[in-house]
């Protein structure tokens, strides 16, 4: 009896076409499958690959942070005029540097409080059960499905308590605050990028 499945060099098989890709958009049918095997859903046009590209045009684009920090760079405005020409001047030159500063205070803020990794694991976890719930079968909350974009609202709702124990919003209070000292304090202090004669163009009535 011969089978109905080809042997030998016609058996090639695409597994490149088989694998799939994790970060699709789209859920996988995992009907047939006999399991919840399906891919994880991500918001459309975010994915691993974007955020990579943005982490590195923005690492391109860093001003050297021997410059950035060079004390001798720091002087006091003359006038309200000239601290405001330094900070818009500055946030534009600085843009990156200030962006690194920015995460590295929520990473900080996120590493020092033990709370507020446990709301995060929760919301990653809660996350992940509804977005597995919802391969098994629709998902119906108040008679609406909850669709992709939908469930990261929910994983949110449930696990906001946990956020509320772990002073989320204090957290989020220091960041704004701290960043907007350190920054706002640099852009305002640090000389603009070809000294004095830069600034004494900007300075000029017209």
């Amino acid at each position: 009896m011969k089978s109905g499945v080809p042997k030998g060099e016609n058996c090639l098989v695409d597994m490149d076409s088989k694998a799939g890709d994790l970060f699709s958009a789209e859920p996988a049918d995992a009907a047939g499958s006999g399991g919840v095997v399906g891919k994880l859903w991500l918001p459309k046009g975010l994915s691993a690959s974007v955020a990579k590209e943005w982490f590195d045009r923005r690492r391109a684009t860093i001003r050297p942070w021997a410059g950035f920090v060079d004390h001798r760079k720091f002087t006091k405005p003359r006038n309200f005029g000239e601290l405001c020409q330094r900070v818009v001047r500055n946030f534009d030159t600085y843009n990156s540097n200030y962006t690194f500063i920015f995460l590295g205070l929520i990473l900080y803020c996120i590493i020092s409080s033990p709370m507020l990794l446990i709301a995060l694991a929760v919301f990653v976890g809660a996350f992940y059960i509804i977005h597995l719930k919802s391969l098994e079968s629709k998902l119906v909350v108040f008679g609406k499905e909850v669709t992709g974009p939908h469930q990261l609202g929910l994983a949110g709702a449930v696990s906001f308590p946990v956020f509320w124990l772990a002073g989320a919003g204090a957290a989020v209070f220091w960041v704004l605050g701290a960043t907007m000292f350190v920054i706002g304090s640099h852009a305002a202090f640090r000389e603009l990028e070809g000294g004095s004669e830069m600034e004494e163009l900007f300075m000029e009535p017209v």
